[in-house]
């Protein structure tokens, strides 16, 4: 079969002239977005649209194809035999387009480009600023920033629905990974400022899982972690609410409701003396890593592997923050100044 280019391919005869009067790129990007999510409620959600807009554009979609494309089942958003069709087709012309931007944006030396970044909720507090440096370095790049709870980025990894992901432990999942850890992730015990522990040095564990504990939701990886981190000591703590972000968990410790385990990342804006007391717990912090993961079969595009770079080579902020923070709540204990000896009088 011959490579060259065939203008056969693209003749008027061979174009579909009643899709491409009547079916757009938008409503194509809407509908791909509801089958893999299963709900319009969450594909308005990641496209920045609302629901009726998502509503109205599937429905041109519908009568522009003449056959029913979605179902309903239970709560599910599910495609119709139509629908599958439909939803193959989109994979399809996304990825060519995915391609296409790719090429693009070679050929323009990163002057223009996208990056589509994952993340993990608690990782909110340093990708921020990560984007920001790099957006200063390449201005004419588009950046969007998706922030969630570790079992959905795992979902997202296996829909290879964003470029590059940014976790604190290495997630699970049925495909090879490229993984780049850059920056550390300390884990700390936080209480009320006024709590009988906040003065207290070398508290034991087993003392903290005394106290009433604030948890992540399901799903998150703090949790996880500090879920086993319990189980390894054999402790059971009394759990007295799940919260779904980790500001959430910082208005309730500071609430008095109990004491909590999180990243030093999430007392970034208000630092070690704010609302909140850093606990001096045994074994902590716990030294963890933020890593940059990606499928490893898959291809990065110029600007995908420009941040990687950039990401690996400069993140020496995020760790001059940690350790300075860490300094703060962890002060080594003054040394005592050297008596000098007393010197004879001749």
């Amino acid at each position: 079969m011959s490579s060259s280019y065939d203008q056969s391919d693209v003749s008027p005869a061979a174009l579909p002239e009643y899709l491409i009067r009547h079916a757009t790129l938008r409503q194509l990007q809407v509908f791909e977005a509801i089958v893999r999510l299963g709900s319009f409620t969450r594909a308005a959600e990641e496209l920045f649209l609302t629901q009726p807009t998502v509503s109205l554009q599937v429905k041109k979609l519908t009568e522009a194809v003449g056959l029913k494309l979605l179902e309903q089942a239970g709560r599910q958003t599910r495609p119709t035999e139509a629908g599958r069709e439909v939803y193959a087709a989109c994979h399809e012309i996304m990825r060519t387009l995915v391609d296409l931007e790719m090429g693009i944006a070679n050929l323009k030396g990163l002057k223009r480009g996208r990056l589509r970044l994952g993340v993990i909720t608690t990782a909110q507090y340093i990708a921020p600023e990560i984007l920001g440096r790099f957006c200063r370095e390449y201005p004419g790049i588009d950046v969007s920033l998706k922030v969630t709870n570790r079992d959905r980025i795992v979902e997202r990894i296996i829909a290879n629905e964003d470029d590059v992901y940014i976790v604190g432990g290495v997630p699970t999942v049925d495909l090879p990974l490229v993984t780049h850890a850059f920056a550390p992730n300390p884990m700390v015990v936080i209480a009320a400022r006024d709590h009988p522990l906040a003065n207290q040095r070398n508290i034991p564990l087993a003392r903290i899982a005394e106290e009433p504990l604030i948890l992540r939701e399901p799903g998150s990886g703090t949790r996880d972690a500090v879920t086993k981190l319990l189980e390894e000591h054999g402790l059971r703590p009394t759990v007295r609410m799940e919260l779904g972000s980790n500001e959430a968990i910082k208005h309730a410790v500071v609430g008095g409701l109990g004491v909590a385990m999180v990243s030093l990342h999430t007392l970034t804006l208000e630092g070690v003396h704010g609302p909140v007391a850093v606990l001096d717990v045994e074994g902590f912090p716990i030294m963890r890593k933020w890593h940059l993961v990606y499928p490893r079969d898959k291809e990065l595009s110029p600007v995908s592997k420009a941040f990687v770079e950039f990401v690996l080579e400069r993140h020496d902020a995020v760790d001059a923050l940690m350790r300075s923070m860490l300094d703060e709540a962890f002060p080594k204990p003054a040394k005592a100044p050297r008596q000098q000896k007393a010197r004879k009088k001749s």
